[in-house]
């Protein structure tokens, strides 16, 4: 790592990324969850990017509350995670970096002083910082996780605000999907069983988008099952929310992720395309180094709820 990426963080701060493991065994069927903006953290080197706190602490610097479910969902399901270290106002890690929003310098109606004007130099330092480093910490993870057998599961967690442009969001929880029906299509009908559950399909946002990136970059070319959750979140800002919603997705999940069919390896799409025909494109990445714990990557993240029994 250079020493302008080395400089963004700094040696007393969190590492770009963090990966958690439960320990529990699942004979084979692997889950890997991801949470990209876990995290409103923004390096000191960044000056808070110009923000106020208060604006840091709102949904447009993270997911709010999805770190937390995503810790549980993990730990409860006997899964595995990677959970990013850093605000999407720094670098979006679910976003195309040729996408305009991955260094977003508006946001819900906030001007983000330290993302106008940036030169490609600069976005390419964040990228190589906090962004690659994230992302080959998931393909590792995936990797690990897979056999000669069996493919993992790969479950994204983000949460989204209840009110955006002035208009009031009515569902709970909603199941982002495009390609693989596999698993979104078992987990809506699982969730609508609750007549007390307002579950969306490709509500408030669409797994189709093409600015998304996670899921079409690590699982679409793998043939893995996978699917994206969000969750509203004037109902997980606390820790008795997050803990509630957690274990309500969690009796939900343990018994749809029983599925042997989940678990084996469908059609790849090959990262780049999608159903118009279109394409996707992404810029090029920096000269891959091997990425180790000095170099971006901690085991665990102390700054994220613990995990509570269950």
């Amino acid at each position: 790592m250079s020493a302008l990426h080395a400089s963004l963080i700094a040696p007393d701060e969190p590492p770009a990324y963090v990966t958690v493991a439960s320990g529990k065994a699942r004979d084979g069927r692997e889950v890997v969850f991801v949470c990209d903006h876990a995290s409103n953290r923004v390096p000191t080197a960044l000056d808070r990017l110009g923000l106020d706190e208060r604006h840091l602490l709102d949904h447009i610097a993270w997911d709010i509350g999805a770190a937390s479910v995503a810790l549980k969902l993990a730990e409860w399901l006997g899964g595995r995670g990677v959970l990013g270290g850093y605000s999407r106002l720094v670098v979006d890690l679910n976003r195309n970096l040729a996408d305009g929003s991955a260094f977003t310098p508006l946001s819900d109606g906030v001007l983000v002083p330290g993302n106008i004007g940036l030169d490609d130099a600069a976005k390419a330092a964040r990228a190589a910082a906090f962004y690659w480093p994230y992302h080959d910490a998931v393909d590792r993870m995936l990797d690990e996780a897979t056999t000669d057998d069996a493919r993992p599961v790969m479950i994204a967690v983000h949460s989204f605000t209840p009110r955006l442009h002035g208009i009031e969001r009515p569902w709970h929880v909603g199941v982002l999907w495009d390609k693989d029906p596999r698993l979104p299509i078992r987990l809506l009908a699982a969730l609508r069983r609750h007549r007390d559950i307002v579950a969306g399909d490709n509500e408030p946002y669409s797994g189709r988008h093409p600015a998304d990136f996670t899921i079409d970059y690590h699982a679409e070319p793998r043939g893995i099952a996978h699917v994206s959750i969000e969750i509203r979140q004037d109902m997980i800002r606390d820790e008795d929310g997050q803990t509630r919603w957690a274990e309500r997705l969690a009796d939900v999940l343990d018994d749809v992720l029983k599925d042997p069919a989940l678990y084996r390896p469908a059609r790849a799409t090959a990262f780049g395309t999608d159903e118009t025909g279109a394409g996707r494109h992404v810029l090029p990445r920096p000269p891959h180094m091997p990425i180790g714990r000095s170099a971006g990557g901690g085991e665990r993240l102390v700054a994220y709820a613990e995990t509570s029994p269950r």
